[in-house]
């Protein structure tokens, strides 16, 4: 068995799903745990809550508050927060221990998005190092004499000039986070072009006493089996080679457990787990809102399959689960899983310059919290 062990948590698979806005909710990781216990006969890796700000978590926004929604059997129930200051951070992760409210604390520094970098936060803060290691002792201090590990991720750095990573895990490390975790790609970059898998082996190198994740271009098994080759490193995070695919944990536990893998999904079996997906969004935020949230699923799940430009243009629209039902029913059940289904999926978009702070590149050991760069909430 090919296991990981993150602090107290120890995982049958070394495979992580990866926090996305508005993808990773409730629903998702249910369903993505139920396909990998379907066809694996475990529930072996950590399936990541989306990402969720600090301070929107302390003040209780409602938004934030109903994001952290677990399932009645979800274990480990792990969350993921967005910060850029100590003290906040202290508070988030005391109230989770106090409240009981995860078991798994994971810290984003990988965000390129320009209204989080032109503030300083996402991945613009390990730049400032002290900082970056502040915030991570904050998060460690918080949880100190409990069982719930802390884990941070990250990318190469803001642009090919100015690389963070290596400095980001050894920091990381020392301030007692359990696992650091690898997005081999720059902001500048966002998720254009190749990940450059070489980077995740250099920090694999330069951080050796916790375990290093690789994240970046697993779009099918064999891709985790090869950055896990290539790189050494101890696991892989998941996050677009899931999408229209939440049973592809199930492959990515067989492949690096050396168990049979399981056969991929008929249209009729597709069809199956997108109804099973609308009923979770529909159970987590009612109807009306669950069918507009599936909608932006539709294109991901039947991407290959032969399904007619109508039922895919009606399906777009959905607005009701008795309708869904309906335009699924169209849909020719013996399909076998398509050859064009398979490679990279979701947002890719353009490399472009990083927004930043004003003279935020001039001072690498300043550690002033970035005015502004958390005031949002979750999702927003």
């Amino acid at each position: 068995m090919s296991s990981l062990r993150i602090g107290s948590l120890e995982l049958n698979s070394p495979v992580v799903l990866a926090p996305m806005a508005g993808i990773t909710n409730v629903a998702f990781r249910t369903l993505c745990r139920e396909l990998e216990l379907e066809r694996s006969g475990s529930t072996s890796g950590l399936y990541v809550c989306e990402m969720v700000t600090a301070r929107a978590l302390v003040e209780r926004h409602p938004v934030t508050m109903h994001m952290t929604t677990f399932g009645p059997t979800e274990t480990p129930r792990s969350l993921q927060l967005y910060t850029v200051d100590p003290d906040v951070t202290y508070q988030a992760a005391k109230m989770i221990v106090d409240e009981n409210l995860a078991d798994h604390i994971d810290m984003n520094f990988g965000c390129p998005v320009p209204k989080v970098t032109r503030k300083g936060g996402g991945s613009a803060l390990p730049y400032k190092r002290r900082l970056f290691g502040n915030i991570v002792a904050a998060a460690v201090r918080a949880t100190e004499g409990t069982d719930i590990p802390v884990t941070v991720k990250f990318r190469i750095g803001i642009d090919a000039d100015h690389h963070t990573h290596l400095d980001a895990g050894r920091i990381a490390a020392g301030e007692g986070a359990a696992a650091v975790a690898l997005h081999a790609r720059t902001a500048a970059q966002r998720y254009s072009g190749e990940a450059d898998w070489n980077e995740i082996a250099r920090l694999k190198e330069h951080v050796t006493d916790v375990p290093v994740l690789g994240n970046g271009d697993i779009f099918a098994a064999e891709d985790a089996q090869k950055m896990m080759e290539q790189t050494g490193c101890d696991g892989v995070v998941v996050g677009r080679g899931c999408l229209g695919r939440p049973w592809l944990f199930a492959e990515l536990s067989a492949a690096l457990n050396g168990t049979p893998m399981p056969t991929p999904p008929n249209l009729g079996e597709v069809a199956g787990i997108m109804r099973r997906h609308a009923e979770l969004l529909a159970d987590h935020h009612g109807e009306d809102r669950g069918m507009r949230e599936i909608r932006k699923h539709i294109a991901w799940y039947l991407r290959g399959f032969p399904a007619g430009s109508d039922v895919r243009n009606a399906l777009a629209r959905v607005s009701g689960l008795a309708e869904l039902d309906e335009l699924l029913g169209r849909l020719d059940p013996t399909v076998p899983f398509p050859k064009d289904a398979e490679g990279p999926r979701g947002r890719q978009g353009s490399p472009g310059a990083v927004a930043l702070p004003d003279g935020w590149l001039d001072d690498p050991e300043d550690c002033m919290v970035p005015a502004g760069a958390d005031v949002m909430h979750s999702g927003g």
